[in-house]
């Protein structure tokens, strides 16, 4: 699905001050593939996330999926198009504490309607991918950070959505896990053959992306080609 920004501008009022995040933003994402958005600390990626995904609604502008505008839909509308369209992964995992890794990850299908046996046998199916099989009946509270983020993207994935927003989804896992994830994320982009953004200040994450854009003051969106040896935000 083909993802565009056009002429987003987001402003906050901060202690009376009026404060321009994104200002006259227009970008056209690829309609599948993998995008990694860099750029320092503080710059406006997760504001663009929150936008881009109608968790947030814009000052001006518009978000546009397809023929969808998805600014232009009143909350409840958007909260349904973004169960049907739209996975989110963030840097917490923002699991359900109550309910096993199984259960966590089958929610999103069972709210859509799929019958409740459906529902946990293909969430089980991509529990078992992502090397889970022995954790399925574990609460959060029993996993590792890794393995709670693999339930996180399990539940992102599990209703096939066309876009894929990542908010730093290895940011609090150690190297070797970290890999891990990012390894599995691109599998399934290019199996599922859908689009793939997200925000990361890990350069090996971002080298491994089809496409690097780095945000700058006032949210423009630039290519970039990272050297060997840089370290993302601190440019």
């Amino acid at each position: 699905m083909h993802v565009e920004i056009q002429q987003l501008t987001k402003r906050y009022n901060d202690a009376g001050r009026l404060l321009t995040v994104i200002d006259n933003l227009t970008f056209s994402f690829p309609e599948s593939g993998s995008v990694a958005i860099i750029g320092r600390s503080g710059i406006g990626k997760s504001t663009l996330m929150h936008l881009l995904g109608g968790l947030d609604t814009p000052t001006s502008g518009t978000v546009r999926y397809g023929e969808h505008i998805l600014s232009a839909m009143d909350s409840d509308k958007r909260a349904a198009f973004r169960g049907q369209h739209v996975g989110f992964i963030f840097q917490f995992h923002h699991l359900l504490p109550e309910f096993s890794a199984l259960e966590n990850v089958a929610m999103p299908l069972i709210i859509s309607g799929m019958h409740e046996s459906s529902a946990r046998e293909q969430s089980a199916e991509l529990l078992i991918r992502m090397g889970l099989s022995q954790r399925m009946g574990h609460l959060p509270s029993q996993l590792s950070g890794g393995e709670q983020q693999r339930v996180a993207i399990s539940r992102a994935l599990v209703t096939r959505p066309r876009v894929i927003l990542a908010d730093e989804p290895t940011g609090n896992l150690d190297v070797n896990t970290a890999a891990e994830v990012q390894q599995l994320l691109l599998e399934l982009n290019r199996e599922q053959r859908n689009t793939l953004i997200i925000v990361t200040h890990s350069r090996e994450l971002a080298r491994s992306m089809d496409v690097i854009v780095e945000m700058l003051p006032g949210g423009a969106l630039v290519s970039r080609q990272l050297s060997d040896d840089e370290q993302l935000g601190e440019r």
